[in-house]
């Protein structure tokens, strides 16, 4: 099933997401979900999607830094918690939820994040370059961060009247 995507103006995109539950995992609900929700972002022609951008309070995010152009790439997080940040590189970051804009975010260039998988079980995953900044962006999405509240208040303010213009003509839902 293709979610449709929550866009900005929702207020779960705002909002602390809640874990996920040891009973949830292992369980065929929350494989669906995770299923769901890659294809969801390959039907978007996304990197990443984080849980509550298909409206669900849920700490769990989807990335796969090919865009499925690769097999073997789908990378799923549950309950991550960044370990580590290093280096830095800015470069011109979007988000599925605020589609049509684009602008440069200073982010780690590398990353070590600790997760669970579908099961349950914990790893550790380090990324660089890409994928370090698709976990920041996804993991941000859990604690209510979009990647607008890390621009200048200035290109924040530009962004959100932009918005409020297509919202008051019927263009953005």
């Amino acid at each position: 099933m293709i979610y449709k995507i929550v866009r900005y103006g929702n207020p779960v995109l705002e909002e602390r997401c809640d874990p996920i539950g040891e009973a949830e995992f292992g369980t065929e609900e929350l494989k669906q979900l995770v299923a769901d929700m890659f294809d969801t972002m390959y039907a978007a022609k996304g990197v990443g999607l984080a849980a509550p951008q298909i409206g669900l309070k849920k700490r769990l995010t989807v990335i796969d830094p090919t865009s499925g152009e690769k097999q073997g790439e789908r990378i799923v997080l549950i309950n991550p918690e960044i370990l580590s940040k290093e280096g830095k590189i800015t470069e011109e970051e979007g988000c599925l939820s605020i589609p049509g804009f684009r602008e440069p975010v200073s982010r780690a260039k590398k990353t070590r994040v600790k997760a669970q998988d579908a099961h349950g079980n914990w790893f550790e995953l380090e990324g660089e370059d890409l994928l370090s900044r698709a976990i920041q962006h996804e993991n941000d999405h859990l604690d209510g961060v979009l990647f607008i509240h890390r621009l200048s208040p200035l290109k924040r303010d530009l962004i959100r009247r932009k918005i409020r213009r297509l919202q008051k003509a019927g263009e953005w839902d």
